[in-house]
C-alpha cells in the first residue's frame, strides 16, 4: 500500500459495543482478531523520530514492512505519506534492516480487528493500556461521519501516536519506554487521567 495515511483515533471504554454498531451498519470484516507484534527502528542517534518518520516492521497474518513520513494534523485528523509491503520473511526482514544500521527502537504488540464500511476502514485496537478505535479513509469529511455513525464524540479524537501515548504512562510508572508489551501492565490498565486523553463513547451520541 502506496499513498496518503489518513487517520483518526479514539480512546473506548467499550469496544464490544463499537463492534455491534459496525454490525448493525453491515460493516464488512475484512481482517478477524489478530495479535501483532510491532518493531520499530531508527537510526543510532534518533534521526527518523525527530524528523516525524517512521520504519516499523510488523507480523500479523503476514509480515509488513511499512515507512510513514512526517505527519499534518488537520481539525483532529492526521495525514502522513505512507509505503508498506509484504515481506516474505519476518526474520529475513528484521536482518536486512539491522544491517542498514538502523537500531530497534520500541517493541510493541495489540489486538487489532479490522472492518471496512463506506470507503473507510475501522480497526479496533486493544492495547496493553487500553482500547481504541481507529478511522482511515481517503479525507477528513468521509472520516467524521463514520465517527458519528459509530457515537464517537470528535472532540475527544487523539492527536499522537499509541507509542507516545505509552511514554506518558511509561513515565509516571517507571516502565521500560522501549516495551510496550501486555506484561507490563498485569497489574492494571491506567485510567483517561493518566493518559491524558477523553474517553470518546461517553456522550451517549455525537
Amino acid at each position: 500500500m502506496n499513498g496518503q495515511e489518513i487517520e483518526v483515533k479514539f480512546y473506548v471504554g467499550d469496544l464490544s459495543k463499537i463492534e455491534e454498531r459496525l454490525k448493525g451498519l453491515n460493516a464488512g470484516l475484512i481482517q478477524p482478531r489478530v495479535h501483532e507484534t510491532n518493531l520499530r527502528y531508527d537510526t543510532p542517534k534518533g534521526e527518523l523520530r525527530q524528523s516525524g518518520k517512521v520504519l516499523r516492521l510488523r507480523q500479523d497474518d503476514k509480515a509488513r514492512m511499512t515507512y510513514k513520513g512526517a505527519s499534518k494534523k488537520e481539525d483532529g485528523v492526521m495525514s502522513r505519506t505512507e509505503i508498506e509491503f509484504v515481506v516474505e520473511d519476518f526474520e529475513s526482514a528484521k536482518q536486512l534492516i539491522e544491517a542498514l544500521g538502523y537500531k530497534l527502537m520500541v517493541f510493541y504488540e495489540k489486538y487489532r480487528t479490522t472492518y471496512k464500511l463506506d470507503h473507510t476502514h475501522i480497526m479496533l485496537d486493544e492495547l496493553p493500556y487500553g482500547s481504541f478505535v481507529e478511522i482511515e479513509g481517503n479525507d477528513i469529511s468521509s472520516i467524521r461521519e463514520m465517527a458519528k455513525k459509530l457515537e464517537l464524540h470528535w472532540e475527544a479524537a487523539i492527536e499522537t501516536s499509541y507509542h507516545a501515548l505509552f511514554e506518558r504512562v511509561a513515565k509516571s510508572r517507571k516502565l521500560d519506554e522501549s516495551k510496550l508489551t501486555f506484561d507490563a501492565f498485569k497489574s492494571g490498565k491506567p485510567d483517561t487521567t493518566e493518559l491524558s486523553v477523553s474517553q470518546a463513547d461517553v456522550f451517549g451520541g455525537y
